[in-house]
């Protein structure tokens, strides 16, 4: 029982950090972004400055982008993990006694799940996917703007700016449906009982 409890303090400590250091993250970002667009504003008076600082500084945030979702992606997996093992630890507290159960909230109940249901979609509502489609247009743009001051692209900018940032949302959002979708529709309780790990590719 002291092991069990420990190991439950060990992993509520591991998801509060995958939250926090995913909410530091993204502020790291957003912040360079904004950064980034102020200090473009400041240069838009001189053509060749703003595109010196727009191919900087852009391509430099975009690339912070995909390490920032990259890593978002890595917490959010290790946070499901943990829940779900936090969860296997409160059946076994809930099979000690028969009046036990209804404390521990153990079955389907949302208590269960601490309030999060996962679903085969759930994956489009984390920060990762906030910071994918910011990211996107983020890239969208950058290409809009090197077609339009760089190489004077006979066909028009925007239209190459939009598709370039639907590839890069679609890129992006099946990298993020690879890795987590496999996590959030395993039931760790079904793998650890079958003596196998739930496996994250």
């Amino acid at each position: 029982m002291s092991a069990l409890g420990t190991e439950y303090f060990v992993l509520q400590s591991t998801s509060s950090s995958t939250i926090s250091e995913s909410g530091s993250r993204v502020s790291i970002y957003l912040s360079s972004l904004a950064s980034g667009l102020v200090a473009l504003g400041f240069s838009s008076s001189s053509p060749r400055a703003f595109a010196s600082l727009a191919f900087t500084v852009l391509p430099t945030v975009f690339v912070l982008g995909w390490f920032t979702i990259v890593r978002l992606i890595d917490t959010s997996v290790a946070n499901i993990i943990s829940l779900r093992r936090m969860e296997l630890i409160r059946q076994y507290y809930a099979a000690l006694a028969p009046a036990a159960p209804p404390y521990f909230g153990v079955g389907d109940s949302p208590a269960a799940h601490h309030s999060v249901r996962y679903g085969r979609w759930s994956f489009l509502f984390t920060m990762a996917s906030m910071v994918i489609v910011v990211n996107s247009v983020l890239g969208g743009a950058t290409i809009a703007l090197l077609c339009d001051l760089g190489f004077k692209a006979p066909l028009p900018a925007a239209g190459i700016g939009v598709a370039a940032g639907i590839a890069v949302l679609l890129l992006a959002l099946r990298y993020e449906h690879r890795r987590l979708t496999p996590v959030v529709l395993t039931s760790y309780v079904a793998t650890a009982m079958s003596g196998d790990s739930p496996g994250v590719t």
